[in-house]
């Protein structure tokens, strides 16, 4: 199965391109594209795809309006932002209108994929250059390291339960199995997590969520702790 994907941008020739990186994955499928927030918003609604790749930057399209309509009219609606540079100003607007997912246009195409996969899980994502730039929380480590918000806080309902089966040991491929996710997902959703928490490798993330007393799932988990 292949999530449906809107693409918005105003240059053919760029969505011609992460129109081909985005299917190339065999994930994602572009059913519609669209050059204007007028005509973003009308196929969005009569189609209602699992997911929006929104570019930011250029003033002809004004991307962050065409999200917040996305955002403001559909409810569910998941939006992932393509930014041609570091404006921390244009990400935060963009941040606080509701998208799930950031990632600059010169970053590689298994960062945009590993957005679109976290951000059709649930999730959200900043690539490591938009991260390193943004100066207000929003869900990430504040600059001095220590974390501004509990880490229950920070992160998704989904990444707690892949933590959670982590740090019982589990393999990527028995995490996949026990929450019946790609394995690619998961991945994902790791390296998600060492981002927001700012940790280097699986055994800090580990560290930290014992740490945190993230352990046992809750009466809400999907799961028992064994």
């Amino acid at each position: 199965m292949s999530y449906p994907v809107l693409l918005v941008d105003d240059h053919r020739l760029l969505r011609d391109g992460i129109k081909v990186l985005i299917e190339r994955s065999g994930e994602f499928q572009v059913i519609a594209e669209a050059e204007n927030g007028t005509d973003a918003l009308d196929l969005f609604q009569r189609l209602r795809p699992e997911l929006a790749v929104v570019s930011v930057g250029h003033p002809a399209l004004n991307g962050i309006e065409a999200a917040k309509q996305i955002l403001g009219h559909t409810a569910g609606a998941r939006v992932v932002m393509l930014s041609m540079g570091v404006d921390e100003e244009a990400l935060m607007t963009a941040l606080r209108c509701g998208a799930r997912g950031l990632v600059l246009k010169k970053d590689s195409a298994q960062d945009l994929l590993e957005a679109l996969r976290v951000v059709a899980g649930g999730g959200t994502y900043y690539s490591a250059q938009i991260s390193g730039h943004l100066s207000e929380p929003m869900n990430l480590p504040h600059a001095n390291g220590k974390a501004t918000l509990p880490l229950a806080k920070r992160l998704t309902n989904r990444e707690l339960e892949v933590l959670r089966l982590v740090t019982m040991g589990k393999t990527s491929k028995e995490v996949a199995e026990r929450l019946s996710l790609s394995v690619e997902t998961v991945r994902s959703y790791r390296k998600s997590m060492m981002r927001k928490l700012g940790v280097r490798n699986i055994a800090t993330l580990i560290n930290v969520a014992i740490e945190e007393g993230l352990t046992r799932w809750t009466r809400g988990g999907s799961g028992s702790y064994t």
